[in-house]
């Protein structure tokens, strides 16, 4: 096990299905514009159903980690740029949040140990 990849999996899920309400409590407390605050809602929506698609079986739907992975480097990057798009159109504190929750997705995102343990 590499100290890079020390997070497991499961934990992983709980801290997206734990952050995710964050994106979407964010436009209405701290005042964001109409586009950010859409972009944020969306956003919150889209991390919560991929954080508990890690659960079940693959022959029941779920997404594979390796997908799961992918899917997470996309939505932290599509994140910093929801961010980048919202300080353009001149809302500077969803700015700040966008792109700081997006870095802190990534960052856990690349710590990250995508795989289950034997005889799960």
């Amino acid at each position: 096990m590499s100290a890079f990849r020390a997070i497991p999996i499961n934990v992983h899920a709980a801290l997206e299905v734990a952050a995710a309400p964050l994106l979407m409590v964010a436009p209405f407390a701290l005042g964001f514009d109409y586009l950010a605050g859409a972009l944020s809602l969306a956003l919150g929506v889209l991390l919560i159903g991929l954080a508990t698609s890690i659960y079940g079986d693959t022959a029941r739907g779920s997404v594979p980690l390796s997908a799961h992975a992918g899917l997470d480097y996309t939505l932290a990057g599509a994140t910093i740029a929801a961010g980048v798009i919202a300080g353009i159109a001149g809302d500077y504190v969803a700015t700040i949040f966008l792109v700081g929750f997006g870095s802190a997705h990534m960052a856990l995102t690349a710590s990250t140990r995508f795989s289950r343990p034997l005889g799960a």
